[in-house]
């Protein structure tokens, strides 16, 4: 295998056979090919795409490059939920201790922030003590006693991916569909699941702000999982505005601890109820979405919810009083209104600024080396179509000094745009898509 002749190919549109995906991967994730390589290769493919051979081939040695769970001998169903990523995203948090306390296995691999989007082991992390890094070994353990374990991948899991999905990060390669999906699916794949919910962002927010290619990428995705006998379930959902109140790492879990106490923002629930139902019926648990809707709500009115969540934050070594007391999570020093320069109806929350702007903050990573600040993000009250008087806080900015808060003040006068009268957004959820087709959704 001579790499910079597959580079050559992949820049002039030509496609990798199966075999020689497999030799570059595993020799990427043997440290046999180069980062710089790598790199190339990547940019290539974000010029030329992928055909769904080579992402077949790509999601396989990917997968393969590491090791599994196995959950096989769990009577219960196994389900995870993953998001293509988005800015205040953040309902991965909610549903894991949710739907595992409503009887399914949830084995939940996460990544860190990636591109203008928040990660869910950073938010996880920002959990005084919380350890995202545990083995299959431990993580199989914490399963059965548990019923759910958030982890990110070690070593043992896909490690070519979690090479390639820092790469891709560090070098503006994220918006490719194959990747997205081959780097998600041999992730998903490895938990040994029985069934699988995407929420597939549409909207300026999203890496593919283009419905035909989230809807392209929503297929991709299902149909490697009926490869694996997996079966998947997706939804699209609006990543137009931010989703909740909350876009920052500390903030955010503040936000879905207050969604567990049953104080979550209208958005927000939806979202997460409607995720969070999909699961439940994959997982045989509930027969209708009404059903899984009440079951929803049950958990979170009687505490269950927030109990399950102490439990997994106090077996992955977290301090586990912040679920009855979020003033525990780390603390911005300096907090910041942003009031409303006029009077008039909400037009426009960009998510991609807000996102640059926690990253601006220190909240996200402009390299792989970059240490993240999780006190830093905006509180944003401010929701399109939302009419306002000049002079209403409609956000906050936490930062460290006041040139941080400066700098968040100014992210969010180019964010929010205010006018004389409301504008379409995106509809909450718009689509749903399985192996029997693409069916719209009543907005």
């Amino acid at each position: 295998m001579i790499v910079p002749r597959l580079i050559e190919r992949k820049r002039d549109g030509a496609e990798l056979t199966a075999d020689e995906w497999t030799e570059l991967i595993n020799a990427y994730a043997q440290n046999r090919v180069p980062d710089y390589q790598m790199s190339a290769l990547l940019m290539a493919c974000y010029f030329s795409g992928l055909s769904t051979t080579e992402m077949t081939a790509l999601t396989e040695a990917m997968l393969l490059s590491g090791s599994r769970f196995d959950l096989s001998h769990l009577k219960q169903a196994r389900i995870d939920k993953h998001s293509m990523g988005g800015v205040g995203d953040k309902t991965s948090l909610i549903l894991a201790p949710l739907i595992s306390c409503l009887g399914i296995a949830v084995p939940m691999i996460s990544g860190r922030g990636l591109g203008h989007t928040g990660g869910t082991l950073d938010k996880l992390e920002s959990i005084p003590g919380f350890r995202t890094g545990l083995s299959i070994k431990d993580s199989i353990a914490q399963i059965d006693r548990i019923g759910c374990a958030m982890v990110g991948q070690t070593a043992e899991i896909a490690p070519a991916d979690k090479k390639i999905y820092a790469l891709r990060d560090a070098t503006s390669t994220v918006e490719v569909v194959q990747l997205i999906a081959a780097s998600i699916m041999s992730k998903k794949l490895a938990e040994s699941l029985t069934g699988l919910v995407l929420d597939v962002k549409g909207g300026s927010g999203s890496f593919l702000p283009d419905l035909k290619r989230e809807l392209v990428l929503a297929q991709a995705m299902i149909s490697l999982g009926v490869a694996h006998n997996c079966p998947v379930v997706a939804l699209i959902t609006a990543m137009d505005r931010p989703l909740g109140f909350a876009c920052g790492n500390s903030i955010e879990v503040a936000e879905c601890i207050d969604a567990m106490h049953g104080k979550g923002p209208e958005d927000l629930m939806t979202v997460t109820y409607a995720l969070g139902a999909e699961m439940l019926i994959l997982g045989g648990v509930a027969d209708t979405h009404v059903s899984a809707h009440a079951m929803m709500k049950e958990a979170i009115s009687s505490g269950k919810a927030a109990a399950k969540f102490e439990e997994i934050i106090h077996a992955q070594h977290g301090d586990a009083r912040v679920v009855q007391d979020t003033d525990r999570l780390p603390q911005a020093k300096l907090q910041a209104a942003y009031k409303a320069p006029r009077s008039g109806f909400i037009t426009r929350v960009e998510p991609r600024a807000i996102g640059h702007g926690i990253i601006a903050l220190g909240g996200g990573r402009t390299t792989m080396e970059d240490v993240v600040d999780p006190s830093v993000g905006f509180h944003i009250t401010a929701k399109p179509g939302m009419e306002v008087r000049a002079g209403d806080v409609i956000a906050t900015v936490f930062a460290w000094d006041q040139g941080g808060a400066d700098i968040g003040l100014s992210v969010l006068e180019r964010a929010i745009a205010i006018g004389d009268k409301p504008e379409p957004f995106l509809p909450i959820i718009s689509h749903r898509i399985t192996t029997a087709g693409v069916e719209v959704l009543p907005s």
